[in-house]
């Protein structure tokens, strides 16, 4: 008769558990990298929440997004993306419509000043992708990322793109 151990055993003077430990070390790895990418985005006055509204607004182009549909595209949770909008719209790079048939549906699509302000900013996120990543082996980036998402694919719902 085999008795599996949990994996939760393991206690270092630093950690409580092995999954504490990855967990914290995803947490670090974030907050390095994302360093850098902050660096650019204070450069055009946007938050990466921001630049992933704009991202996602041109993959639709000329189309537009429901708010609802956007929202759950996101790479992080956005508990107020109504102010995120707002600040959006004020700078005219997106713009919100509401159907006369359907007042309650918000549709949003990126402007023309939108798209420019990612063709801009391409290129500077281009080379940090690279001073954050690039010293790692394409084999290892493409192994990293199914890793990752096998570690978030239980919490994600259903319906995400991120599956």
């Amino acid at each position: 008769m085999f008795i599996v151990k949990p994996r939760t055993t393991r206690r270092t003077a630093r950690f409580d558990s092995l999954e504490q430990e990855v967990f914290l070390n995803v947490w670090r790895t974030y907050d390095r990298l994302r360093i850098l990418e902050d660096e650019i985005f204070a450069r055009y006055d946007l938050t990466p929440q921001q630049y992933n509204v704009l991202r996602l607004l041109r993959a639709e182009h000329p189309g537009c997004l429901q708010t609802l549909v956007l929202a759950n595209r996101l790479v992080s949770r956005a508990p107020d993306i109504t102010r995120m909008l707002d600040k959006l719209e004020v700078r005219a790079l997106i713009l919100r419509e509401r159907p006369a048939n359907n007042r309650r549906i918000v549709r949003i699509t990126i402007t023309r000043p939108g798209v420019a302000l990612l063709d801009e900013i391409a290129q500077p996120l281009e080379e940090c992708h690279a001073r954050q990543l690039g010293h790692m082996a394409a084999a290892d980036l493409k192994r990293l990322c199914v890793l990752l998402k096998a570690a978030r694919e239980p919490h994600e719902s259903e319906n995400s793109q991120w599956r």
